[in-house]
């Protein structure tokens, strides 16, 4: 959950999520290296250190600065594609989830079950509890095993939307007549919130999204008290 002056990130709450993290300060590094270097060159510019006519006019220079920014793109590829390929696989899913969008809430279904679906509208500022925060809580949240695959299908009946929560680095665009699907593995317990990352409306950012991981046992727990509800 993000606080008021964060810098950075949410705290990863997922091994996809974490190794984004590490990608992030990777290229960050980068990026800090090539300022500090663009920025001595310029001084020495300025100061006429750089400004003969030998060094302007150097071959090896060029050759520097055609073959580092190549070195520095190999670099940033390299990490990027593995992390995008580790984000596509899903191997074994222990619990398929159906999330479909709609104008402007979500609906969920638990298709390894036969009868678990329910709608998540977001819960009015009036009749929130003392604790909960405002435009993220809904009625009914996505509870979820941790230390499981879990395949996500994504859609939506009316408009795009996109279902999202970064701290589990999921974000997933859902179209109407189109069924995409994402995994994801949770790390630890807790309650995740994302929203709708897509413009879909007037009340686009009144579709929150709360996904609660709990161990698997009081996830079963869960599942057959919401069965015995329906």
């Amino acid at each position: 959950m993000a606080h008021p002056s964060q810098l950075g990130l949410q705290d990863a709450a997922s091994p996809v999520m974490e190794e984004l993290l590490h990608f992030h300060d990777h290229a960050m590094m980068i990026l800090f290296l090539i300022s500090i270097f663009v920025l001595y060159i310029i001084a020495a510019m300025v100061s006429t250190k750089l400004t003969n006519k030998f060094i302007l006019d150097s071959q090896e220079i060029e050759v520097v600065w055609t073959v580092l920014p190549a070195v520095i793109l190999i670099l940033i590829a390299m990490p990027s594609l593995r992390i995008l390929y580790l984000m596509d696989e899903i191997n074994d899913p222990h619990l398929t989830i159906k999330a479909l969008g709609h104008q402007w809430y979500w609906s969920y279904e638990y298709t390894d079950y036969e009868d678990l679906a329910f709608d998540a509208y977001m819960i009015p500022t009036q009749d929130l509890n003392p604790g909960q925060f405002r435009l993220l809580e809904t009625d009914h949240r996505v509870v979820v095993p941790v230390d499981s695959p879990i395949r996500m299908l994504i859609s939506a009946e009316d408009v795009l939307h996109s279902w999202a929560v970064p701290a589990l680095a999921v974000k997933m665009d859902a179209v109407p007549g189109r069924l995409n699907q994402t995994a994801l593995v949770i790390s630890r317990p807790g309650i995740y919130y994302g929203q709708c990352s897509e413009i879909c409306g007037a009340n686009h950012s009144f579709m929150p999204i709360v996904v609660e991981a709990v161990p698997l046992q009081y996830f079963e727990s869960w599942s057959s008290m919401i069965l015995q509800d329906i």
